[in-house]
């Protein structure tokens, strides 16, 4: 199976960029937000990212937060594993299927949550800066709906 782009250059980054928030014993982790490392993803321009646990090229847990600036979309894509993402701040605005649709999505607040199955198309939008934080199961990839959609390729 072909990874997306932006699955590629999100693993490149992650393994660059360095693969935990702080120093921390293996089997422990124990995190203020104010020890996050925040990077820029060049698969997504404006999006940051702060990798918690694990490297996101590797079939095992793996955990992370992406800041998205206001006003940024994410056109239809899916994963290959299932993902959970938990709302930390502001508002996520998520739909499902292979057609960007902003009057068909979700708003998800802070303290929401949603869990979407492997390779379930959606596609997300903010109005404000949104944190979100991912947990699944590596390796991780985004895989664009339609291929020109991916901001890799533009």
């Amino acid at each position: 199976m072909r990874h997306g782009a932006v699955g590629a250059i999100l693993l490149a980054a992650c393994s660059v960029f360095g693969l935990r928030a702080a120093a921390q014993h293996a089997e422990h982790v124990m995190l203020d937000p104010s020890e996050l490392v925040w990077k820029e993803l060049p698969s997504l321009p404006g999006v940051k990212i702060a990798v918690v646990e694990g490297p996101l090229d590797q079939p095992v847990p793996i955990t992370f937060r992406l800041k998205f600036p206001p006003n940024f979309k994410v056109m239809p894509h899916w994963h290959p594993g299932i993902e959970h993402i938990t709302i930390i701040s502001g508002v996520l605005n998520m739909g499902l299927g292979s057609v960007f649709d902003p009057s068909k999505t979700r708003a998800l607040g802070p303290g929401s949550l949603s869990i979407m199955q492997p390779k379930t198309q959606h596609y997300v939008w903010t109005s404000e800066e949104t944190i979100g934080q991912v947990h699944s199961i590596g390796p991780w990839s985004v895989n664009y709906v339609n291929p020109a959609d991916d901001p890799v390729k533009k």
